[in-house]
């Protein structure tokens, strides 16, 4: 199994339990939409797209069979996700930069 890709699709705010949703692409020929980054008690995981049940539980729609596959996931989406925290601190301290040029001396 290759990731091909990984998109961050949404990022949010650091001190909130959803910090991210991503899509992935595994070897070029399956997409997987909604994967969620979530800050948990002890570390941030991955939460695969799920539907909510008429009991209230949820079920995973789509979901890594072995621990090696989920561990490739994993690493692949939190890659990008904190690729993706960089460029968007980059892009503040750009702004910033631009309303203030004086300040960076």
């Amino acid at each position: 199994m290759e990731i091909s890709e990984v998109k961050i699709r949404r990022i949010y705010h650091q001190d909130e339990r959803l910090c991210a949703m991503a899509s992935i692409v595994i070897d070029n020929a399956v997409a997987v939409h909604e994967v969620k980054i979530i800050n948990g008690p002890n570390r941030k995981f991955i939460a695969m797209p799920s539907r909510k049940e008429k009991d209230g539980t949820y079920r995973d729609l789509v979901h890594p069979l072995n621990r090696a596959a989920r561990e490739e996931i994993e690493q692949a989406v939190f890659a990008a996700y904190e690729a993706a925290l960089l460029e968007e601190a980059q892009a503040v301290e750009h702004d910033a930069q631009a309303v203030h040029p004086d300040e960076s001396k």
